[in-house]
């Protein structure tokens, strides 16, 4: 009895077990199905579509809230073409010393005529007694006449000496200096110039580079700190050109007592008299792909496009820009990473649709 009772329930076990595998075996594609299926009707969906030529990316008001996607207004701005170049704070010792040689040279004219002058007047003297019976003889006579020859050659010479130096300042210094150097009373300039309330600076500038205007002025800063802009008001031409950087030279002068003699400074001039139009591009919004600089503009409540901008003159904490961008128009500032995966997640092809 018990033995029966064995085999019936081994056959049952085994009963068990085949039903098992059966019901594996046959269930096994109805779940392949319906797990695709599923899969399919859970499609992420696409927010990139193309309009009128350009790539449009569709993000709702909340999904931009939610994915924390904000913009910012463009300024208008106004910018001048410029260029930088180099320069050197100068010595004036030399220009000191050629103005002392030509104030020493006008003394001595001076002290020469008066001298001329009374002499002039006592050869007058002295003619006329000679000419009155010859109370005074012809020999003083000629004598005095020679002291007025003897003065007025002495005269010439110190002219003579004080028009060499004054060619040579404008060999070298230029007409402005020259002019400044000359004068009997020292100019407001020269006297800042040589109590170092104010430096001298060679600026080179290149051989196409824009003439000075008068009255104008340029930012320069010492090379060794570039971040100490200092404002310098032009002065002339400068007649000797540098011993290290070929271009045309000029005179400027600042008022610093932060700079040195013999320190190099860099400066930033204009290239020309055009003010261009555009608007600032905040740093924020700059995304950098393929190389290229890119900013999403919201051309929509719900609508971005990536467009390529030009970052080759950066003013202040963004960059001005000249194209088709204009103020007002929305840039992405916060996001726009966001937006760039979400547009070239589109171009991965879906392997459900292989």
């Amino acid at each position: 009895m018990n033995r029966k009772l064995t085999i019936i329930i081994g056959l049952q076990a085994f009963l068990i077990v085949v039903l098992f595998w059966v019901l594996v075996f046959y269930g096994k594609d109805e779940f392949e199905a319906m797990t695709q299926q599923t899969e399919e009707e859970i499609e992420t969906p696409n927010r990139v579509v193309t309009e009128q030529g350009m790539t449009v990316i569709n993000i709702s008001a909340a999904t931009q809230q939610q994915s924390e996607i904000t913009t910012s207004l463009l300024k208008a701005s106004k910018h001048q073409s410029s260029v930088s170049s180099y320069g050197t704070v100068v010595s004036i010792d030399n220009l000191i010393d050629l103005r002392s040689r030509y104030l020493a040279a006008k003394a001595d004219i001076e002290v020469l005529r008066t001298a001329l002058t009374y002499n002039k007047s006592e050869f007058a003297r002295l003619q006329a007694l000679n000419q009155d019976d010859k109370n005074i003889s012809d020999k003083v006579v000629a004598t005095a006449r020679s002291n007025i020859k003897a003065d007025e050659a002495k005269i010439a010479a110190a002219e003579s000496s004080a028009k060499s130096i004054t060619d040579s300042m404008r060999q070298m210094w230029g007409e402005t200096l020259t002019q400044h150097a000359t004068n009997i009373e020292k100019s407001e300039l020269l006297q800042n110039l040589i109590s170092n309330q104010e430096v001298l600076i060679q600026i080179t500038l290149p051989f196409d580079a824009a003439e000075p205007a008068q009255n104008s002025s340029i930012m320069i800063a010492p090379t060794a700190a570039p971040g100490q802009s200092i404002r310098a008001s032009y002065l002339s031409r400068a007649p000797a050109s540098s011993a290290t950087i070929q271009g045309k030279t000029y005179f400027y002068h600042a008022k610093t007592k932060e700079l040195r003699a013999g320190m190099q400074v860099n400066a930033l001039t204009s290239t020309s008299a055009k003010v261009n139009d555009g608007v600032i591009i905040p740093n924020a919004a700059i995304i950098w792909y393929a190389g290229k600089s890119w900013v999403y503009k919201k051309t929509a409540e719900d609508k971005f496009s990536r467009i390529p901008v030009v970052t080759d003159i950066e003013i202040g904490n963004g960059w001005f820009y000249q194209g088709n961008l204009k103020a007002n128009d929305q840039v992405v500032t916060s996001g726009a990473q966001l937006l760039l995966s979400e547009e070239f997640k589109s171009q991965i092809t879906n392997e459900n649709d292989d």
